[in-house]
């Protein structure tokens, strides 16, 4: 017995020192574990921050949250769930989604009545200066039509939209949407079928578009003259640029450059500009039975330059500094389309033609030219400076 019990004590800090050695290896485990997890979370949040900064176009601070991401989690791309999750104080999305189906009456419905008098917003806080919501709704629309202007800016009055549901209703006017209609297409328009209203008519319907300019640019090698000791002969790489800008009442400028985008584009912004050798003139759209919308654009010179020019090529300018007796305009036809995520933004070459008019005989001869590889497609380039400035209201 005594031989037991000593052997018995004996084992008993054995076993004692075994369960303490399983408790700690499963505390540095669950240590593990957290400090797994603490990393992964880290990484999360580095990553979604990378994609935040990514939609918001600042791109190199994108890539320092996506590499400091993958530095503590090389896989953290996979391990993410980009799915959104449900709202707790939204209730369900069905019913949310059937209440609001029609966002404008949703929004009619949540106005506020004071004073007996409806009002289109509601200050957040007390000013002591009158607040734009004291204007009544005709004043707003007046205001919001400046906002729109006469170069048909639609794009601002849909930002201007966002700002309150009192002004997303005034944006969403009939009449704004139906004048701009108008302006486009004029008596053609006078139906909404097959549309449902007058903005969808305006976001859907094919036009060419007015908040910039299209660019087709054109390039081709060019064999040079044979050098003087017949050893080599050069060869040049021509690249030349074509503008194209349409404006909301008819008039169209085009101009034909090897100068850059960047030097031309800014001398298009107005109508009046002073640019050598452009020409000007006007254009109409044509959709036929095909559905295919098309463009004819009808371009010259202006007759300023028209004179000098002739008084700088003819020898009797100063006996004779009467107009020249001809006058060329170039005909143009476009076939608009659609190309990537913009709406109406590729015009693709149909027709071009030179037209001799003489005046002493009043014969117009027609010169019609073959379209080849010379005539890319024009593609639209948005310029914010265009539509910077209103001058008139629309």
């Amino acid at each position: 017995l005594e031989r037991l019990a000593q052997w018995m004590s004996e084992l008993k800090p054995n076993s004692g020192s075994n369960g303490g050695n399983r408790g700690l290896s499963s505390r540095a485990a669950d240590l593990r574990r957290k400090q797994e997890l603490a990393r992964e979370e880290k990484a999360r949040e580095l990553f979604l921050k990378a994609v935040e900064e990514e939609e918001n176009g600042a791109v190199y601070e994108a890539i320092k949250y996506y590499r400091r991401a993958m530095q503590i989690v090389p896989d953290i791309e996979f391990k993410i769930n980009y799915s959104r999750s449900p709202d707790p104080d939204g209730g369900n999305d069905n019913d949310m989604d059937g209440e609001i189906e029609d966002l404008l009456a949703y929004f009619h419905q949540q106005l506020t009545l004071q004073d007996n008098s409806l009002k289109i917003c509601v200050p957040e806080m007390e000013m002591t200066q009158m607040h734009i919501s004291a204007l009544p709704p005709e004043v707003l629309i007046y205001i919001f039509r400046w906002v729109v202007s006469s170069d048909l800016d639609l794009r601002a009055l849909e930002q201007l939209s966002l700002v309150c549901r009192g002004f997303y209703i005034c944006a969403r006017d009939p009449e704004i949407w139906r004048s701009a209609c108008l302006r486009v297409w004029g008596r053609s328009c006078t139906k909404l079928v097959p549309f449902n209203s007058w903005r969808d008519m305006f976001l859907e319907r094919p036009r060419v578009r007015f908040d910039g300019v299209y660019i087709s640019k054109t390039a081709y090698i060019r064999q040079g003259e044979e050098s003087l000791d017949g050893f080599y002969r050069a060869w040049h790489q021509v690249e030349y640029y074509r503008y194209l800008r349409f404006f909301p009442d008819g008039q169209v400028m085009m101009l034909t450059t090897p100068e850059d985008p960047l030097v031309t584009v800014p001398r298009l912004r107005s109508r009046n500009t002073r640019v050598e050798s452009i020409m000007c003139g006007h254009y109409r759209l044509s959709q036929d039975t095909d559905n295919q919308t098309k463009v004819f654009v009808v371009v010259s010179k202006r007759k300023e330059e028209k004179v000098a020019e002739y008084q700088r090529n003819s020898r009797f300018c100063r006996r004779n500094p009467a107009a020249p007796e001809t006058e060329h305009s170039f005909h143009v036809g476009l076939q608009l389309s659609s190309g990537g995520r913009q709406s109406f933004n590729k015009l693709n070459w149909i027709h071009h033609s030179c037209h001799i008019n003489y005046r002493s005989t009043g014969e117009t001869v027609v010169t019609a030219f073959d379209l080849d590889q010379m005539y890319a497609s024009f593609f639209f380039a948005r310029v914010k400076s265009y539509t910077a400035f209103s001058e008139r209201p629309l």
